[in-house]
C-alpha cells in the first residue's frame, strides 16, 4: 500500500511538472486551460481511439462555446428589425456614390444588409445546432465562415447605418473567436503531430506567445485607426481629426485615388486588420509546424498586403497632394509588423521543405500544408517568458516579443535620412504639383521607400534587403536632375543623403539570433 501511494504521488508530481513545463513552453498560453487540446502533454503515438476520446473530453469542456454560437445566431437573425437598418440611413462622405455608381442606393444597401443578417442567422442556427455534438468540423467551419462574412458584408454593402456596421463586425469577430480561437481548430487533435515548439537550429520560437502578443497589439491598434477612418468615409461621422495637415485627411479620404475602389478603402483596411489581430490568437506555440496554411495566410495579410497599404499611403502626397496623419499612423503600425512576422513564415517554409524530404504525410506537400508535419529535431522552448509575467516584467516580455529584429545604428541612421527626405521639399520650399512628377516627388517617395526598406531590414531574416536602399539612393541622387522643380540646394542635399545611405547600407550590423538553414542568408 505504501509503495502504491508512493507511485501515485510520483505520478501526480510528474504530471504537475509536465503541466508546468507545457504551460511555460511557448510563453505560457499554449494550452489555454480547458479551452484547447493539450498540445504538449501527449506522446506522438496516440491511437485513433485515444484521440477520439480526447476530442470528446475537449468538446465536453467547451460545450458552452457551441451554445453561445446559437445565441449569436438568434442575435444576428433579429438584428435588422432590432436596429432598423432601413431608418436614419447615411450617405458616404464627399457625396460619393457606391460601387462605381453616382448614386448611393440607400434602400438597396439596407435590403442587402438585412438579407445578409437573416441568412447568416439562419445558417448559425442550423450549423450551430449540429456543432453541439463532437466531431462536426464542417459545421464549425461553416459557422466560422459566417463570422468572416459578417465582417465582410458591411464593407461590401456599404452598411447604411453605424449600428449595422458595428453589429456585423463585432458579431463576426465573436463568431471567429467562438469557432476556431477559444476551442482551437476543429478536430485538429485527430491529426496533429505532437512535439516541442522551437524550430530546428533556431535560438527562439517565432510562434511563442510573446512573439504573437506584439502582433495582436499592433493589429488591434491598426483596426482602431482604420475603423475611425472608415466611419468617416461611410458617412457615420461628419468630422475627422487632423492635427497637422489642415484638411489633409479629408482631402485624402475624399480623393479620386480613394474613389478608385468600389468600396471604402479605409473599411477594407479595417477588415484586413481585423483578421490580422484575430489570427494572432490562432494555433499553438508550434503553429509554424502544425498549421502552415494559417501562417501562410497570415503572412500574406501582413507582408504583401501590408506593403501595398504602405505604398498607397506614401504615394498620397504625390497623387493627392496632401498628407493624412491617421493614414501615416496606420502605415507606421503596419510597417514593423512585416519584419516581426516574416521569421514565422521562414520557419514554416523550412518545415515544409524538411517534411517533404522526410516523407511526412505520405510525402504530400499539399497535405503537409493543411495538416503540418512531424517535430523531428525540434527543441523545447525554455527561453520565452510566460505572457502572464507581462504586468510584473513588461520589459522582459517586450524584448522577447521582438526577437528576430535588431537595430544596427546604420539602419537607424538610414531611417532618419529617409524621414528627412520625406519632409525636405517643404524645408526647401520646392514647388509641387499633382499634375507632373517633379523633384519634390522623388524626395517624398525616395525618402519613404528608404525608411520602409530600412525598417524591414531590421528583421534579421531580411537583412539582405538593405541593399535595395543602394538602388533607391542612386535614384534620389540622379532623378531630380532630370526633372523640374529642384534647385541647387536640394540637389546637394539629395547627393549627400544618397551617398550616406549607400555607405550605411554596406555593413550588415549585429546578428543576435540563429535561424537554422536560413543563417546563410543573414549577411
Amino acid at each position: 500500500m505504501a509503495k502504491s501511494r508512493h507511485d501515485a504521488s510520483e505520478k501526480q508530481t510528474g504530471s504537475a511538472e509536465h503541466r508546468q513545463s507545457g504551460e511555460h513552453a511557448g510563453g505560457g498560453m499554449g494550452m489555454r486551460g480547458v479551452t484547447r487540446p493539450m498540445h504538449e502533454s501527449h506522446d506522438h503515438g496516440m491511437s485513433d481511439s485515444q484521440r477520439s476520446e480526447m476530442l470528446r473530453m475537449h468538446h465536453q469542456q467547451t460545450l458552452w462555446v457551441y451554445w453561445t454560437i446559437l445565441l449569436v445566431g438568434v442575435w444576428v437573425l433579429l438584428s435588422p428589425v432590432t436596429f432598423g437598418y432601413g431608418k436614419a440611413m447615411v450617405v458616404p462622405s464627399g457625396e460619393r456614390g457606391v460601387w462605381f455608381s453616382s448614386l448611393t442606393h440607400d434602400e438597396l444597401r439596407a435590403t442587402l444588409m438585412t438579407f445578409s443578417d437573416v441568412a447568416s442567422g439562419l445558417l448559425l442556427l442550423v450549423f450551430g445546432w449540429r456543432a453541439l455534438r463532437p466531431n462536426r468540423p464542417v459545421s464549425l467551419w461553416v459557422c466560422c465562415f459566417v463570422g468572416v462574412w459578417l465582417n465582410v458584408a458591411p464593407v461590401l454593402f456599404w452598411a447604411p447605418t453605424a449600428a449595422a456596421y458595428l453589429n456585423g463586425t463585432i458579431a463576426g469577430a465573436l463568431l471567429i473567436a467562438l469557432t476556431i480561437l477559444i476551442p482551437g481548430m476543429p478536430n485538429m487533435i485527430m491529426y496533429m503531430q505532437m512535439g516541442p515548439p522551437t524550430p530546428p537550429g533556431w535560438s527562439y520560437n517565432p510562434s511563442s506567445w510573446p512573439q504573437r502578443w506584439i502582433m495582436i497589439v499592433t493589429g488591434f491598434a491598426g483596426w482602431i485607426v482604420s475603423r475611425y477612418l472608415a466611419a468617416f468615409q461611410l458617412g457615420y461621422i461628419d468630422q475627422i481629426w487632423e492635427p497637422f495637415f489642415g484638411q489633409g485627411t479629408r482631402q485624402v479620404l475624399n480623393s479620386d485615388m480613394s474613389h478608385m475602389w468600389p468600396i471604402s478603402d479605409a473599411s477594407l483596411g479595417a477588415l484586413a486588420y481585423t483578421f490580422e489581430f484575430l489570427m494572432g490568437y490562432m494555433g499553438s506555440p508550434a503553429r509554424w509546424r502544425t498549421m502552415p496554411w494559417m501562417v501562410a495566410f497570415f503572412g500574406i495579410l501582413v507582408i504583401p498586403l501590408g506593403l501595398t497599404h504602405i505604398v498607397l499611403v506614401i504615394s498620397q502626397p504625390v497623387v493627392v497632394g496632401h498628407w493624412c496623419t491617421l493614414c501615416l499612423l496606420a502605415a507606421a503600425i503596419m510597417l514593423p509588423m512585416i519584419p516581426l512576422e516574416v521569421d514565422e513564415v521562414v520557419a514554416m517554409g523550412q518545415h515544409m521543405i524538411d517534411a517533404k524530404r522526410r516523407g511526412d504525410r505520405g510525402g504530400s506537400l499539399w497535405t503537409i500544408f493543411w495538416k503540418g508535419g512531424q517535430a523531428d529535431d525540434c527543441t523545447a522552448d525554455e527561453r520565452s517568458p510566460e505572457l502572464m509575467q507581462l504586468p510584473e516584467r513588461p520589459g522582459r516580455v517586450f524584448v522577447a516579443s521582438i526577437w528576430g529584429m535588431s537595430f544596427p545604428w546604420t539602419l537607424i541612421a538610414t531611417s532618419a535620412i529617409g524621414i528627412w527626405l520625406m519632409f525636405a521639399p517643404t524645408v526647401f520650399a520646392l514647388q509641387q504639383s499633382t499634375e507632373t512628377f517633379d523633384a519634390a516627388d522623388v524626395m517624398h517617395l525616395g525618402g519613404a521607400l528608404i525608411l520602409t526598406t530600412a525598417v524591414i531590414a531590421m528583421g534579421e531574416v531580411l537583412r539582405l534587403g538593405r541593399f535595395l536602399n543602394v538602388v533607391l539612393a542612386l535614384l534620389v541622387i540622379g532623378l531630380p536632375w532630370l526633372l523640374t522643380g529642384g534647385d541647387t540646394a536640394s540637389h546637394i542635399n539629395n547627393a549627400v543623403c544618397g551617398i550616406a545611405v549607400i555607405l550605411l547600407s554596406i555593413p550588415r550590423g549585429p546578428k543576435q539570433e540563429t535561424y537554422g538553414r536560413w543563417d546563410r542568408f543573414v549577411r
